[in-house]
């Protein structure tokens, strides 16, 4: 354990984190940067006395669960997570569980491809970032809660009319998402929302179990699908997928051909916005 780099690391992960970024009220008289130690031990359910003592070089080895705690509360990266442990003499074990955190370059892009419907998805198959079109184009992801917004669940647990928004390779998109579940469930195997997913899928879904027996784990890209919209119809839509790999998190992007029927009706849904996804899909 190297106390000083550990003292030194904690308190250059606290100061560049404003009470703001944890839903903190700055309040008039703050003359720290970033966060106060109290804070950082509130945030971390440790005493700040330990807290203290860690920054200061006089504590004692910390535990992973302590370690656990102050990456949540510092909200460190994957990266920064494994180096806190090396710091601390414990080296890293897997990580906690599937990223949500979706970087803001990512999510400044999403804005800036206006004829394009993007989403991001998580290694659990969540939808956790969308752009304006991407909500027109399958549904307002910012009125449904977290549970509704996994494609897998949708895919396989979902009502026959709303099941996966009358997408043209719904039973390929199954088949690829056991796979690249199964791969997940791998990298995460202590993570209790992924084995909870999994176990629901496995008692809910027979097609699911059938798939999920195969033990595959590779998957085919998909290229291309149509999506049967209940305003402008179908709409084929190219298929690329961007790979996040610090972040195990997928970008999805779906453009129309230019001059084609499809690039007509994604221009229509970029005025039309989500006003009418009441409709049945």
């Amino acid at each position: 354990m190297d106390r000083r780099q550990l003292g030194d690391f904690l308190r250059s992960r606290r100061e560049r984190i404003t009470p703001a970024d944890v839903g903190l009220p700055a309040g008039p008289r703050r003359r720290t940067p970033g966060l106060r130690r109290e804070e950082v031990a509130q945030l971390a359910f440790i005493s700040t006395e330990y807290y203290t003592r860690l920054e200061q070089a006089r504590g004692p080895q910390p535990s992973r669960e302590v370690l656990a705690g102050l990456t949540r509360a510092l909200r460190l990266s994957d990266a920064e997570r494994d180096h806190l442990h090396h710091l601390a003499g414990a080296p890293p074990g897997p990580p906690p569980g599937p990223s949500r955190e979706v970087r803001p370059s990512i999510l400044a892009l999403l804005q800036r491809l206006p004829q394009a419907a993007a989403i991001v998805l998580s290694a659990t198959y969540e939808v956790i970032a969308w752009n304006d079109l991407a909500a027109a184009l399958m549904e307002d992801f910012s009125a449904l809660s977290r549970r509704d917004r996994n494609l897998v669940r949708r895919a396989f647990l979902g009502s026959p009319g709303r099941r996966m928004y009358g997408v043209s390779d719904v039973d390929e998109f199954s088949a690829s998402a056991v796979r690249n579940l199964r791969a997940t469930a791998g990298r995460y195997p202590g993570d209790p929302e992924l084995t909870g997913l999994i176990s629901e899928l496995l008692d809910s879904s027979e097609a699911f179990a059938r798939l999920w027996a195969a033990h595959d784990v590779s998957a085919a890209p998909t290229l291309c699908k149509t999506f049967q919209h209940p305003m402008v119809g179908p709409v084929s839509v190219n298929c690329d997928v961007l790979d996040i790999s610090d972040r195990d998190q997928q970008v999805v992007i779906y453009t129309a051909e230019p001059g084609s029927r499809s690039e007509e009706a994604l221009r229509l849904l970029s005025v039309v916005g989500t006003q009418r996804m009441d409709v049945p899909l």
